[in-house]
């Protein structure tokens, strides 16, 4: 083979196992340039989403170029959505399911995520999360994961696996081999799994056996350092965790994709190339790239990065044709589950079903609800992590306005009240008088700015109605708890729903009876 042929040959083995994101609603001329040339496989944002049938008709001008091309999405529902990102999704996320334990309904939301997806060209999901949230402190998984206990996350795992496939979408479980129990945000930095292989197999691994079980063919790795079994790299550049222990001792012989490799964890050390580079090397077959990075330079710079690691001996050829021919198989078969698969009896309105089962009731608010006239809300608005879209609307008072005309609200950041730019006098209490009082927090118990406010609040009203829309902490003394286990649309219309009476009883408990229902089975500093 000439030098230029293997050039050429290299260059469209690079662009295979590439999974890169794009600007815009429409195909860019590069993308579709790089398809022709060899790219097997893109990822679509919340930028490149406007309606369902913009994204029809853009996965559609993408698949005339290969009809076989991977459109994959980061669309887990709940708090983290790419397709509902300027409305909120219409579907509770996994901690809500999670809380109802009905792997039935798991399934069926799953499923009906799936007949939307599929519809709009979508063929690979990096969903679910896997992730057993046993740290309350994890800054980055939280409501993402189904609950804090391995046989729970594991069932439901399994459920939402079967009914986004039973739709015809590929999914992808993540983050491998558990992220759950980090105190630190691998957007950022590089957290740490501290746990020996022992515990690992008990409390981490085995939703990711579940899934394998399920039927997965795509596993995401997590940006993770996991001394247990490799003390310098973390998992998505450690052949230890990637080939030593999901591909030998999980026996998964499927696709193993990157979580977004221009993530702090990974690029702080090594830089985007030389992550890209050691991630290939390591085992992943499909590098996750353009969240952050979409420009088609950042394509090009990967696509060199991974032809002169083959040249200077860091990567070798063989590794890199595996990984394509990899692709290649995976491509095959979710394009055969797209077409082969018939969409499932839909389940009407599902999301809300699901998110108002979610719903449990603490402290007074048996006594509090509904209300019989418009409240004030206050919504305290933390600063979300980067898988959480910061344009996704999320609350309460919205759909409350719609149910209880006269309903004023306040939205309030932690800045604003250190810089005294607000008071809670000026934006709660005295708005209020007179009137009821409902208080919206999202993950309260970690953010001390937070429950400080709530506190404050509910000293001051007693007969406040808090409104916790994350994962339940310490409850505020006395007041009427509601607990949506998300921040969805439709946990926020669940929400609406109750302080409005609009539909019938919850299924309610009170002080510690009400923490241990939220979360099954109880979680570390709930109340």
């Amino acid at each position: 083979m000439s030098a230029k042929k293997h050039s050429s040959e290299l260059r469209r083995l690079a662009l295979s196992v590439l999974q890169p994101g794009f600007v815009g609603t429409e195909a860019p001329d590069w993308i579709l340039r790089e398809i022709g040339d060899g790219l097997a496989s893109v990822v679509l944002f919340s930028r490149n989403i406007a309606s369902p049938d913009q994204v029809a008709r853009l996965t559609a001008r993408l698949r005339a170029e290969n009809p076989e091309l991977v459109v994959a999405i980061d669309e887990e529902a709940g708090d983290v959505t790419r397709m509902e990102w300027a409305t909120g999704s219409t579907r509770p996320g996994n901690f809500a399911l999670g809380t109802v334990d009905d792997p039935e309904l798991t399934e069926a939301v799953a499923a009906d995520l799936g007949r939307q997806l599929r519809s709009a060209g979508v063929s690979l999901d990096y969903a679910p999360s896997a992730d057993v949230n046993s740290n309350p402190d994890n800054p980055v998984i939280g409501v993402r994961s189904f609950g804090a206990f391995p046989e729970l996350v594991s069932r439901h795992t399994a459920g939402w696996i079967r009914g986004l496939q039973s739709s015809g979408v590929a999914a992808c479980v993540k983050h491998f081999p558990g992220h759950g129990d980090v105190a630190a945000d691998s957007h950022h930095e590089l957290p740490t799994y501290g746990a020996d292989a022992a515990e690992i197999a008990a409390q981490a691994l085995p939703p990711f056996r579940a899934a394998l079980q399920a039927g997965v063919r795509a596993v995401m790795s997590g940006h993770l350092l996991v001394p247990a079994y490799d003390s310098e790299l973390p998992a998505t550049l450690s052949r230890p965790v990637l080939e030593g222990l999901l591909r030998q001792e999980l026996g998964f012989d499927g696709l193993i994709v990157s979580d977004a490799i221009e993530m702090g964890a990974v690029t702080r050390r090594h830089g985007i190339e030389g992550a890209t580079v050691r991630a290939v090397a390591a085992g992943v077959d499909a590098i996750c790239v353009g969240g952050e990075s979409a420009e088609e330079a950042t394509v090009g710079q990967l696509v060199d990065a991974l032809a002169g690691a083959v040249a200077d001996g860091g990567l070798s050829e063989e590794r890199l044709a595996e990984a394509a021919a990899r692709v290649a198989e995976f491509a095959d078969w979710s394009a055969r589950l797209r077409a082969d698969r018939s969409a499932p009896g839909m389940v009407e309105d599902i999301g809300h079903v699901a998110a108002r089962r979610a719903v449990r009731l603490g402290g007074a608010a048996g006594e509090s609800l509904p209300l019989r006239t418009a409240p004030h809300v206050v919504e305290l608005v933390p600063v979300t992590n980067m898988a959480v879209g910061k344009q996704t609307p999320w609350g309460v008072a919205a759909p409350l306005q719609e149910r209880l005309p006269g309903t004023t609200s306040a939205r309030v950041r932690g800045d604003e009240l250190r810089e005294r730019a607000v008071t809670l006098e000026d934006c709660a209490l005295a708005p209020a008088a007179g009137r009821p009082l409902v208080v919206v927090v999202r993950d309260a118990s970690r953010h001390a700015w937070m429950s400080r406010a709530a506190a404050a609040l509910t000293a001051a009203r007693p007969d406040a109605i808090v409104v916790e829309m994350g994962l339940p902490g310490a409850a505020s003394e006395g007041a009427a708890q509601i607990y949506t286990h998300g921040a969805s649309a439709a946990s926020g219309v669940a929400a609406a729903e109750v302080l409005a009476g609009d539909r019938g009883p919850v299924a309610g408990r009170t002080g510690e009876a009400a923490a241990r229902a939220a979360v099954p089975g109880g979680v570390p500093g709930a109340a």
